[in-house]
């Protein structure tokens, strides 16, 4: 009988122990993940592995483009990882692979002519020879910030009011189109040139909300004007868009919208300049045709940031403003929330019409909604 207990005594200690080691071993897991945040060394090889992926993944793909090796882990100390130079040459690499691509498709897809057009996009900083191209919904707001304090108007970002950063009459920030056409090419070739990207349908989610949602800045002209057009050319059945169940705009009428060629050009001719906020970045910035000194991402701007404040020579007069944690990072659950109810017909040519911007910035194919 001593003997039964003292076994049965023994086998109930082994498995204290067992649950000892599991208790633990789960404590030290949920640290390391509360550890893991948006300014931490661990999100910083977080960020660099997603640079890869997303840079790489379509060069793998597309004939005649080069594997890019990865690059060196980040280093634990330093605020801007020493090899991020690596991932700007990965970033070139690709896009001068997908500019030469000999495909007629993906040319038409990728080029455009610079024009005032293009020049009217690309803020001038001539104190620090800095070229600035507007990718609206990309988080321009703060990098017209950090051009403002650069002109010496405000000592740091956070000193300058919301309503001056957008009004272009009082913001002091000149744009390349009101120059003549030697001072372009001049600065063209001579200043650091940059703009910043991020995932192509992310951003119209984001130019929806913001312009037909939410419209924080008061642009009536997008519920008045812009949203009514589309909602009759474009929603199945619009005879009762006057009822305040439909009155507003669809996700799924502005998507149809986007995807149709023809009619949306015709539409885009009446809206002006207001349809800057979903051009693609070839149509705005001309990446192809302008040689950038850096193209930043919006998924890695905790890295992008202070590497172009340094590339351009700024990194001791200006800060970039505090990031929010999380802010940068892409949401695959938003944007399948916000296409599900949108047809694998209208995806296709939604994805049809943005397909170069994906090529040129590495974008994965967005196969969890194509297919």
């Amino acid at each position: 009988m001593p003997r039964r207990m003292r076994h049965h005594w023994l086998l109930l200690g082994a498995c204290g122990w067992v649950l000892l080691i599991v208790l633990f071993a789960r404590k030290l897991i949920n640290f390391n993940t509360r550890a893991t945040d948006d300014y931490g060394e661990k999100a910083k090889v977080q960020i660099l592995t997603q640079a890869k992926t997303i840079e790489s993944k379509l060069a793998q793909t597309l004939e005649g483009t080069p594997k890019l090796s990865d690059p060196p882990s980040v280093g634990p100390s330093a605020s801007v990882p020493t090899d991020w130079h690596t991932v700007e040459k990965r970033r070139e690499a690709l896009l001068s692979a997908v500019c030469n691509n000999s495909n007629d498709t993906l040319k038409k897809l990728t080029h455009t002519s610079v024009n005032t057009f293009v020049y009217d996009r690309i803020f001038v900083c001539d104190k620090h020879k800095i070229l600035f191209c507007q990718t609206p919904k990309v988080g321009n707001t703060q990098w017209k910030k950090v051009l403002i304090v650069l002109n010496g108007v405000f000592s740091t970002v956070e000193e300058i009011p919301e309503n001056l950063v957008h009004d272009h009459e009082k913001n002091g920030l000149p744009r390349l189109s009101s120059l003549n056409g030697t001072e372009i090419e001049k600065r063209l070739k001579t200043y650091f040139k940059f703009f910043i990207v991020r995932d192509p349908f992310e951003r119209l989610i984001s130019a929806f909300k913001d312009k037909f949602v939410k419209n924080p800045r008061f642009e009536p002209w997008y519920k008045h004007d812009i949203a009514p057009a589309i909602i009759r050319k474009y929603r199945k059945s619009h005879r009762d868009s006057n009822n305040k169940a439909s009155a507003g705009l669809r996700f799924e009428d502005f998507i149809r919208y986007l995807g149709d060629e023809t009619g949306r050009r015709h539409m885009d001719q009446q809206f002006g300049e207001h349809v800057i906020h979903w051009l693609t970045y070839v149509e705005l910035c001309a990446p192809c045709e302008i040689q950038y000194s850096f193209i930043g991402h919006h998924e890695t701007l905790e890295m992008d940031a202070p590497y172009i404040l340094k590339a351009a020579g700024i990194e001791r007069l200006v800060s970039y403003p505090t990031i929010p944690p999380g802010i940068t990072h892409y949401n695959q659950t938003k944007v399948e929330h916000y296409f599900s109810g949108i047809s694998k017909r209208d995806v296709k040519r939604l994805y049809a019409h943005y397909k170069g911007d994906f090529a040129l910035f590495g974008y994965p194919r967005p196969d969890f909604l194509l297919n």
